[in-house]
């Protein structure tokens, strides 16, 4: 495992003022590992005291934390008590006399439009939704599926639709009718919400054709609410209704109290095969998760404001809404991209907000990075506290060049990983450690985390296994209408264990290493190693703006590294060969990968995150699966013909 230095040391003083700290010398601890085996020993009396810190309220309180009579992977919390996600993300603050009328969502729009609700004009316009819900005939366990870029009427849905006792069922702003229609068809949705159109770069892109497509022959769809965003002309078909037309104003709706297991979201994962995958999760599972992570673990407080980057689609858009609103603190949502109309956007955004909590992908910052920090010098940044990083494993340089140019070496990085089915993190960069480059110092309060190696035994400094040991708030009730596929992807492998698809490292002192997904990881002549880490190797190189590492079959070695690099001034033989030169001087001859190509992109995600196996299918020219999340299918096509013309 690769060593690394602390970089950022809390001070005493720094230390003492967290949430964390304050919460655990209350509960009597002064050391955050002692205090952690505590939390996964006793997971009952964790979660009681966890939901308690977060100030989760209920209707009626639960009689029992946990009931683990079918098994850890079908645990049932919080027996007895009745709860809602609204209640908890809005109501409760709207009963504040002094809260309600504070900053709950800050918006802005990529053409610079702006909104700002407050905790009651959020609520009255939720309220004027849900009735209208109500009135189409929406009830109780209904679906509806969101295709919705961020705007403020996404999270209006979201709060209305849980308020009556309905589902919502988020979808990528990006995706194509096709993926739309799989997720519509596998819920079985009633309804669907929609815009006209959005804006990005400068353009106007075009929603509802594709949710006219997607709707076609739904046998269960009886509803498609338009919220004219773009103002664009559209078809109005006989299921289309005005989002406006919907709501009645000045309309009250009585949140509805459900149990605590109940379901409130279906949020579709794509997979390398077969269809989505739909995780459940629940009134007080997600809301309570995403919240405890944003406001113990990363220290979102009642006056911060939180600003992650991303799509409602993604599980970071819902944790966004809850884990800011749960803490009663202010959330943006912003519908454009980071360096449009200029590379400082996203500064210009954190500094209008007064931004307290910035999330972010590493992807994100190589893309940032070659705009140059005189960008980021433009703006003051001082009102950031924390910056959060999740959905891909990092790289050195970048890592340091956001913590020294955008922190200021004072923010720390809270280096975040987890997934949807997680409902938030299991590792993290906890405030009362240090932290270190690239790696996470910490597993989680509450998750219980090891590494095991190919027979289940626990492993330190070698690769394994990313693994958990204990359910925990949040975890996914199961897959939607398909428990079978639920318990054959996380439960199938070791006894009671929850194999979560990373491989992973852990050093004595606790420091974890996520080396990539499972199925991204390389064994190159019988040593496995992460892509990540000779994507490190390459962006070393000053012309190296970003790179993608797959494993490709190998007559001797059985798998080698094949390597796609972005460069600023395009690729030369000269380049090449530098390059491979310093993987050799890294990794060695026998793991440095021979091939390496230059490429004018890679393939990403809306929220900026590499995806590798769209990499490795193109070159390999193998179905690629689900690859309706990406933004740049050109990127896909060019690695194509790479591929087509060396293999």
């Amino acid at each position: 495992m690769t060593t690394y230095e602390d970089v950022w040391i809390p001070t005493e003083q720094r230390m003492q003022t967290t949430r964390l700290y304050r919460w655990m010398k209350r509960l009597g601890y002064d050391d955050y590992d002692t205090f952690q085996k505590d939390t996964i020993s006793d997971i009952s009396w964790f979660w009681d005291a966890a939901i308690k810190e977060i100030g989760f309220e209920w209707f009626d309180p639960y009689e029992e934390t946990v009931d683990l009579s079918k098994g850890i992977s079908h645990p049932n919390w919080f027996l007895g008590g009745r709860t809602n996600a609204t209640l908890n993300a809005l109501d409760k603050w709207t009963k504040d006399s002094q809260k309600k009328n504070e900053v709950a969502l800050y918006w802005e729009g990529d053409n610079g439009d702006r909104k700002t609700f407050t905790f009651a004009e959020l609520d009255e316009e939720v309220n004027a939704f849900a009735a209208g819900l109500e009135k189409l005939g929406i009830e109780e366990g209904d679906i509806v599926t969101l295709y919705l870029p961020m705007l403020p009427e996404t999270v209006i849905s979201m709060l209305a639709i849980s308020k009556i006792g309905a589902i919502f069922s988020p979808a990528f702003s990006g995706y194509k009718a096709d993926a739309v229609k799989t997720r519509i068809d596998a819920a079985s949705a009633k309804a669907m919400i929609t815009a006209d159109g959005f804006y990005r770069r400068g353009k106007t892109i075009d929603m509802k054709t594709e949710a006219d497509r997607a709707a076609e022959g739904s046998e269960t769809l009886e509803h498609v609410i338009v919220l004219e965003r773009s103002g664009e002309p559209f078809e109005k078909t006989t299921r289309d209704v005005s989002f406006q037309d919907v709501k009645v104003e000045g309309g009250a709706v009585r949140t509805k109290q459900m149990q605590a297991d109940d379901p409130f979201m279906l949020i579709y994962t794509s997979g390398t095969t077969g269809t989505p995958k739909g995780a459940v999760h629940t009134h007080a599972g997600f809301p309570a998760k995403s919240a405890f992570d944003a406001g113990v673990c990363m220290d979102v407080e009642k006056d911060d404001t939180l600003f992650w980057f991303t799509d409602m689609g993604w599980m970071m858009g819902p944790f966004l809404v809850y884990g800011g609103l749960v803490n009663g603190a202010s959330i943006v949502m912003f519908e454009g991209t980071p360096d449009y109309p200029e590379p400082d956007r996203l500064w210009e955004l954190v500094e209008r907000y007064n931004v307290t909590h910035l999330g972010i992908s590493p992807t994100l910052v190589r893309g940032m990075m070659k705009h140059g920090e005189a960008w980021v010098n433009k703006h003051d940044l001082s009102s950031l506290q924390v910056i959060g990083s999740t959905g891909e494993p990092w790289n050195p340089e970048p890592w340091h060049w956001l913590y020294r140019h955008v922190g200021k070496e004072q923010a720390p990085i809270f280096n975040y990983s987890g997934g949807t089915e997680i409902s938030g993190g299991m590792l993290g960069n906890v405030l009362v450690k240090p932290i270190q480059p690239v790696t996470f110092n910490a597993a989680l309060p509450g998750m219980d985390v090891d590494v095991f190696d190919d027979d289940g035994n626990p492993v330190q400094n070698d690769v394994g296994e990313l693994v958990l040991k204990q359910p925990w708030v949040g975890m996914t009730k199961s897959f939607y209408k398909d428990d079978d596929r639920y318990r054959r992807t996380y439960w199938n492998r070791f006894k009671d264990t929850w194999v979560h698809g990373d491989w992973a490292t852990v050093d004595k002192k606790g420091y974890f290493l996520i080396s990539g997904r499972s199925d991204d990881v390389l064994n190159v002549a019988g040593k496995r190693i992460g892509p990540s880490e000779i994507e490190s190797v390459l962006v070393e190189h000053e012309e190296v703006v970003e790179a993608g590492v797959i494993g490709a079959p190998h007559d001797m070695k059985g798998e080698e590294a094949v390597a796609f690099v972005v460069t600023k001034s395009g690729g030369t033989d000269q380049l090449i060969e530098e390059l491979q030169a310093l993987l050799i001087e890294k990794l060695g001859k026998a793991i440095a990968p021979k091939k390496v190509y230059t490429v004018s992109d890679l393939p990403k995600t809306r929220n900026a995150k590499v995806m590798r196996r769209a990499i490795k299918s193109a070159f390999l020219n193998q179905n690629s699966g689900d690859l309706s999340a990406l933004e740049n299918p050109e990127a896909v096509e060019e690695i194509r013909q790479i591929g087509a013309t060396t293999n």
